[in-house]
């Protein structure tokens, strides 16, 4: 398959919405607590879009995935309980969701390798993530993808474990 990774445009937020509450409804099939509390939502989908932050994962002209990549913004990892790889400049990433249509194709971790090739274009060699206590899949794609435990950080009140990926220099 032939998958691109791109911005994603205004035009796009109900095809991202889509997928994003069709994975927001996984989580709570699966039992997790992520993403059961109004949160993400059309609003925050809109306001990645209109920051150049959000991202879609296509096949041709068709939307299968989508995730926020933002560069050295996120404050709550300054306080994280634990201890990061880096602490240099570092990609973050957020939402990473894939449609219902897709799933079971490792399009998660197509997605995260597209992030990493983000990253080294920058210039930028570490990759920081997190994620729900309870979302196994996603704590799985870390694990296979090479990323490191480092602590747990905050969000709405809840628990996260973080995770860091140093790249290598080209």
């Amino acid at each position: 398959m032939n998958y691109s990774f791109r911005k994603a445009t205004t035009s796009e937020i109900p095809a991202i919405w889509n997928i994003l509450q069709q994975a927001i409804a996984r989580r709570k099939e699966d039992g997790s607590d992520q993403w059961q509390d109004g949160y993400p939502n059309p609003e925050v989908v809109k306001k990645d879009v209109d920051a150049g932050q959000g991202f879609v994962l296509t096949e041709g002209e068709n939307i299968i995935g989508y995730t926020a990549v933002l560069v050295n913004d996120e404050p709550e990892y300054a306080k994280i309980i634990g201890e990061w790889l880096s602490n240099d400049t570092f990609v973050v990433f957020h939402r990473v969701a894939i449609s219902e249509n897709y799933l079971g194709k490792g399009l998660s971790k197509k997605i995260l390798d597209f992030i990493e090739e983000f990253a080294l274009s920058n210039n930028i060699y570490s990759v920081k993530a997190d994620t729900n206590f309870d979302n196994i899949a996603m704590l799985k794609i870390f694990e296979k993808s090479g990323y490191k435990y480092c602590g747990k950080v905050y969000f709405r009140g809840g628990e996260r474990k973080a995770f860091e990926k140093v790249l290598i220099k080209a």
